[in-house]
């Protein structure tokens, strides 16, 4: 008897041609199209309004022939993955929703209601792939890199567990992007040459402010540039430790200088450039660092201050995440791997070290733009072993 298979069809072209290749593959497949935002006042020129992408999903089911229904998780999405926003926001961390989105909606609320319905799989349209394989009598999943490099999207993935992974297929991650387009091409598929969607999972692209504006209210605060001579850098050249290392420099309006004001430390984040409304000389102003407390965005100009750099960084205990917990590290235990902090970014050979409280990782080369909030997920070779919300 055929297995039966959830799609998560989005209404692109990538979960279209997922959910053509296993049909091709002999399972029942069953199209499911997730609702999750209503409010289009803060997208971008409707960039991605949900009744456009619907539509596209049903016209896709209706080509495949296969069953097609709808599911509203507004209410969830907005308690799992908004609310979650506005609170790190509020406390000067930058979130990755998108991450959160996979974990708490995708392969959660969007499993179980699979599940439900019988499915023994769900698949989605992501360019990653999974392995398995027996280890002392249990069988463990993998979590592997998509074959193209430029469209890989298993950081996006990296706070899935085992049994998220054992109900997971990606039809596509085997292949390139061209490759998935001229797929949908040779089928007729509506979605063929639709572009790509972008900005915030399930909601498209934002105007930022205007999204947090909702809860978070505008308050004037000051831009004080640093100067990139500040005499804490020579003091993070010599130090070797690496707890010391991971710790984000922390400044005084007295270290600076005041070059203007912001509507709220809030909306800003290490290594924004745009939206600061003043200007630097000789170079462009970069942010290096925020206080929600004192609401004081503290600026650095030019691309390469010391300030937008770290050698390391710090994930807490209760934020430490292991996909494979038969590789979890122990105290005084370490891994040489690569890590990324952020989607697309190439990976940088790096050393995780585990202590009785906290995990830390410490790169080869200095990382840009290192942000408290965000994501930093390690691999070994093609597998993304485990990841952590940056400290």
């Amino acid at each position: 008897m055929s297995k039966t298979v959830v799609v998560g069809l989005s209404g692109g072209v990538d979960s279209s041609v997922a959910a053509h290749l296993l049909i091709e593959q002999g399972y029942n497949v069953i199209g499911l199209f997730m609702k999750n935002w209503h409010d289009e006042t803060v997208v971008i020129n409707n960039e991605c309004p949900w009744i456009d992408d619907s539509n596209d999903a049903l016209a896709i089911a209706e080509q495949l022939n296969i069953p097609f229904q709808t599911l509203d998780l507004s209410a969830e999405y907005k308690e799992r993955i908004v609310d979650y926003m506005f609170a790190e926001y509020q406390a000067g961390r930058t979130p990755n929703p998108d991450v959160l989105c996979n974990r708490e909606i995708k392969f959660d609320v969007f499993l179980e209601a699979a599940l439900k319905l019988g499915a023994d799989f769900v698949a989605t349209g992501h360019y990653c792939r999974k392995g398995s394989e027996e280890i002392k009598g249990e069988e463990v999943h993998k979590l592997l890199a998509g074959k193209d490099d430029n469209k890989d999207q298993s950081y996006f993935l990296c706070q899935l567990n085992q049994f998220q992974l054992s109900k997971a297929l990606f039809p596509i991650g085997e292949l390139q992007k061209s490759e998935v387009r001229e797929i949908a091409r040779e089928q007729n598929l509506i979605t063929a040459n639709k572009k790509d969607s972008q900005g915030l999972c399930f909601v498209g692209k934002i105007k930022l402010p205007d999204f947090l504006q909702q809860q978070l209210q505008p308050k004037k605060g000051r831009i004080v540039e640093v100067p990139s001579d500040f005499p804490a850098y020579s003091l993070y050249q010599e130090k070797t430790e690496i707890a010391e290392m991971a710790t984000a420099f922390s400044y005084t309006q007295k270290d600076g200088m005041d070059k203007g004001e912001h509507q709220g430390a809030h909306y800003f984040t290490v290594g924004q450039r745009k939206g600061l409304g003043v200007g630097g000389t000789p170079l462009p102003l970069f942010v290096i660092a925020t206080d929600v407390n004192e609401n004081v965005v503290y600026v650095g100009q030019g691309d390469s201050h010391p300030g937008l750099y770290r050698k390391a960084l710090r994930v807490a205990q209760d934020e430490i995440h292991w996909i494979r917990e038969d590789l979890k590290l122990t105290e005084g235990q370490e891994l040489r791997c690569e890590v990324r902090i952020r989607y697309r970014q190439d990976l940088e050979k790096a050393t995780l070290f585990q202590t009785q409280t906290d995990l830390y990782i410490q790169f080869e080369n200095p990382q840009r733009g290192i942000t408290s909030g965000q994501f930093a997920a390690w691999y070994l070779n093609e597998e993304l072993l485990g990841s952590g919300v940056i400290s």
